[in-house]
């Protein structure tokens, strides 16, 4: 089972154990669908993690003491409105952030909990307020690879990839020992160290043909920083050796909608008289961001540097060339 799931096992465990009654291990194997020495191995666990189970000689049974049950968490309407806001849409099926479903059914469980006077109000909030994510990458076996990815995280065990790679434009195979699982711009990533590279790489998750856990250990470098790692990559391609000042120049028709968004940590913006502005930043390489300045068309011109300018140049050039061919 994955570590989510023995999660999702030891909450249900624990809040039976909260409702006050003394619970033989037949009624908590019958209440959680477990087997009888998963209830000893959850009991156990529990224990060691400080939870004080403690156990009826005379009832024959588990229980837990009333002054050390979990808090109940006190929520404000607003901070509960925005939980489910939130969840509903992060649960979305159509534009979800993918396998965070279930964030849906905890939205579904937090309003249940709503006074009757405030759920009509939940429910009219809910049909005006929309929160729209940009497209996502659709999940085909995904879901199994995000799993292995996480487990072999907590459990730091290395996890053994078939991986399709459009950097090498092969297939390849790698042992791997994450260091972060990463959601960014449409997808979800796992990042760490690969026996094929010997360093440090990206994989993105729906690339993954297959995965499986290993028996081999491995130990994150105390001083690995996703922050760090990513460097000044416009997104998520840090090229090496690559780090360059970009300076491009927006007319004002698109000049405002480019410096309301924090693009990057690095964005310095002039704005002259016109209304138009220079946007700087720095970066690790320039082809990530080349597509960016190109989604503007003829209302972005790039200054500097002239590599990226000369970049930019050529692919317009080959869009004229290719708009100039008749389709047959």
């Amino acid at each position: 089972m994955s570590a989510v799931g023995k999660i999702r096992r030891l909450l249900n465990l624990l809040e039976h154990l909260q409702t006050g009654r003394v619970w033989s291990t037949a009624d908590l194997m019958a209440a959680c669908q477990v087997s009888r020495r998963t209830v000893f191995r959850d009991l156990k666990a529990l224990q060691e993690a400080g939870v004080p189970v403690l156990y009826d000689a005379t009832r024959q049974g588990y229980w837990l003491p009333s002054d050390k049950y979990l808090p109940p968490t006190q929520l404000s309407l607003s901070e509960t409105l925005a939980l489910i806001t939130l969840s509903l849409e992060a649960g979305r099926s159509e534009r979800s952030i993918p396998f965070l479903e279930g964030a849906r059914e905890a939205a579904l469980k937090l309003q249940s909990t709503l006074p009757a006077r405030l759920s009509g109000y939940s429910n009219e909030l809910m049909s005006s307020l929309k929160i729209d994510t940009e497209p996502l990458a659709q999940p085909r076996e995904g879901r199994t690879h995000w799993r292995n990815a996480l487990e072999s995280l907590t459990s730091r065990k290395k996890l053994r990839i078939h991986y399709r790679s459009f950097f090498e434009e092969k297939d390849i195979h790698t042992l791997l020992s994450p260091y972060r699982v990463l959601f960014r711009r449409h997808a979800w990533y796992v990042i760490g160290r690969s026996s094929l590279h010997r360093s440090v790489r990206t994989f993105h998750i729906e690339r993954i043909l297959q995965s499986s856990l290993t028996e081999d250990d491995y130990v994150i470098p105390p001083r690995f920083s996703l922050k760090q790692y990513l460097g000044h990559a416009w997104n998520m391609i840090r090229e090496k050796n690559a780090r360059t000042q970009v300076k491009v120049h927006f007319q004002r028709l698109v000049a405002r909608n480019v410096a309301e968004v924090h693009w990057h940590p690095t964005q310095k913006i002039v704005t002259y008289e016109d209304e138009s502005i220079d946007y700087s930043v720095t970066v690790d390489g320039i082809h990530e961001i080349s597509w960016w300045i190109l989604s503007y068309g003829d209302q972005a011109e790039v200054l500097e540097p002239p590599e990226l300018r000369a970049l930019i140049a050529e692919r317009i050039r080959n869009m004229a060339a290719m708009y100039r061919k008749k389709r047959k």
